[in-house]
This record gives structure tokens, sequence and C-alpha cells, in this order.
């Protein structure tokens, strides 16, 4: 009799071992490389600003930085990166940069950011230590433990990097490189790395975005702030209301993703509380898309025609064919956008 607690205490141990290890094979194997990355942000995540580097790389033809830099710019496809303005500097003081990393997600929510790399297989991570070393962080005593810079030490390594880059933390089991410009939320995320974390709660738009190059991703309290028609002046919000009005109805999203696909065309995904409201606002988001750009200027068909609009389940998809020379992502992506609005 008293054996029995403790083979019920086993099997929940065991048990719990189980679900840690199936969260790191969803890690390893479901979804696209952005559902994967999502899956290491920290659960608060209300932000997540995806770059695909190797992809990228091969779409524009090189790995030389600079050239990568300026052909990527070109393509629209760098505008969600945290590392541009920091890459001249990454690959000699960091050991990775946007040059030889796999793909980068930049998590941020009210609580701190943290900027996520995904590094080759054949990645020396102690070759990256001592590379950190030798540029002054000071090193952890437990190799995932959190490298310090600090406010201090960032100037003398150079004048642009991101703040972002104060704190360092390496995960060689799962070949990532994470950064953040606070001690405390950089370990918390390492911890719940540890633990085996859970998905970003945008799950429903990061699936309908499909395998992107860039993408950006909002939860409904972001998209409805960052997004908002109330950015726009007075006359603009005028008349955004009264496209709205003749629109017809437009719920609140609850989740909002725009991203380049391999096409180059551009998708956005937007999510609603139910499957009654994402097929309404598929009819009044694709009248709001192919009209007036209120707070933007011109019209949204300067910018891109609209190809299929649909609603499955909570979630409308809208795929934006871009227009020779237009910047539809990293322009649309912050607001005011009507389409987007809530």
């Amino acid at each position: 009799m008293r054996k029995r607690p403790l083979i019920v205490g086993g099997l929940v141990l065991v048990l719990v071992a189980v679900a840690v290890v199936g969260v790191r094979m969803w890690r390893g194997t479901a979804g696209s490389d952005l559902e994967q990355a999502a899956g290491y942000a920290p659960d608060d995540a209300q932000r997540l600003s995806w770059t695909d580097w190797a992809r990228v790389r091969e779409e524009v033809g090189t790995d030389d930085l600079q050239d990568l830099l300026d052909a990527g710019f070109d393509a629209d496809l760098t505008s969600a990166s945290a590392l541009v303005g920091s890459a001249p500097l990454l690959q000699p003081r960091f050991g990775f940069s946007p040059a030889t990393a796999e793909w980068e997600l930049f998590s941020q929510s009210d609580a701190g950011a943290v900027v996520i790399v995904r590094m080759p297989e054949d990645t020396d991570f102690d070759e990256l230590a001592d590379t950190l070393d030798d540029t002054g962080f000071t090193r952890p005593d437990e190799d995932d433990g959190v490298w310090e810079g600090g406010a201090q030490l960032l100037p003398t390594i150079g004048a642009d990097l991101t703040p972002e880059l104060q704190y360092v933390a390496l995960d060689a089991d799962e070949r990532l490189v994470l950064t953040s410009d606070t001690q405390e939320y950089l370990e918390q995320t390492v911890e719940d790395l540890r633990q085996g974390g859970s998905p970003a709660p945008m799950g429903e738009v990061l699936a309908a975005s499909g395998d992107p190059l860039t993408a950006s991703v909002y939860d409904g309290d972001y998209t409805c702030s960052a997004l908002a028609m109330s950015q726009a002046d007075a006359s603009d919000q005028e008349l955004a209301d009264r496209l709205i009005e003749a629109a017809g109805e437009v719920n609140p999203v609850t989740a909002f993703a725009m991203s380049v696909q391999p096409d180059r065309s551009v998708r956005v995904a937007l999510a609603f509380e139910n499957a009654d409201q994402a097929r309404a606002n598929a009819d009044s988001r694709a009248v709001l898309a192919e009209g007036p750009a209120a707070g933007q200027g011109g019209e949204f068909g300067d910018r891109f025609t609209v190809g299929s609009v649909t609603a499955e389940g909570d979630v409308v998809t809208m795929d934006l064919e871009p227009r020779e020379g237009s910047f539809v992502f990293s322009d649309l992506s912050s607001g005011p956008v009507l389409f987007a609005t809530c």
C-alpha cells in the first residue's frame, strides 16, 4: 500500500517528461519555420517580427553582408529585422549576423523584448562563447546562462548597436542565440525554453501565413493600437469613418499578420471572434483594401492589387500583389491601415 503513491508519483513525472518532450518535438517538426520560431517566443508576446535570413539570401542571390542588406531592402524583405542597423558589427563582435543566421524572430511585450536567432547546424557554440568573451561580455556560471554586457559595454563596441544586444544567451541544443536589453526578461525566456515553453498566442494567423520570407504578427490589442486610424489626422479619420460605414460589418480583430510570400505577394491574415464575423469581414475588408488609403495617402490600388480574399474558420486571408516599386510590407505593417481597422 505504501508503494502505490510512489508509483502514481512516478507516473506523473513520466507524463510531465513526455509533455516537455512533446513540446520540443512540436518545435522541431510541426508547422512552418515561422510557427516553430514563434514556439520559442515568450508566452506574453504581443508582437512578433520574423526574417528568414537563409531564404532572403537565396532570394537576393548573395551572402555578402552589405550586398544582402542593400538588396534585401530593395526587395522589401528586411524591415522586420531588429538587427539590420547593428549588422556590420555583429559578425566580428558577436559571432553571427544576417549573413550567417538561419532566421531571426523579434518578440515584444509590455514586459520586455527578446531577439531569437537560429544558427546553422555546423555552428560552433564554443567559438560563439569565445567571441562574446573577447568582446567584453561577462561569462555566466552555466553554459545556458545569460552573458552580461549592459548599457556600459555596448557603446564601447559600437555606436549603432540596438539596445537588445546588451544581454546574450546561448542554447547550443536548440542552436539559438537570444538577446535582450533586460537581463531579467532574458533569464525568464531562457528558463521557459528549459521547461519546454508553449507557442505564442497568435496561432491561427501564424498558420494562415504559410512559409513566408518575412512577417509581422500582432495580437489583437497591439493591432488595434499600432494600426489604428486614430493615428491619422482629423480629415482622414472622417474619410475612414465614411468608408467603413459603406463597407459593411467591421469587427475588431483578435490577431493580425502581414507577410511576404515566396512569390513576393503579400498575405494579410486577420483573426476574429468567430466564423460569422470572419465571413462578414472578408467582404468588408476586401472593399476597404480596394479603396482610398485614408491616413496613408492615395489609393491602396496605387500600391497593390487585391487577389483572393477568403474566410476559413475564424480567419480572413487576403492576398495582395504589390505593384512594381511599391513597399507594401514595410509601409503597411505600421499604421494607420484602414483595412486592418478595429
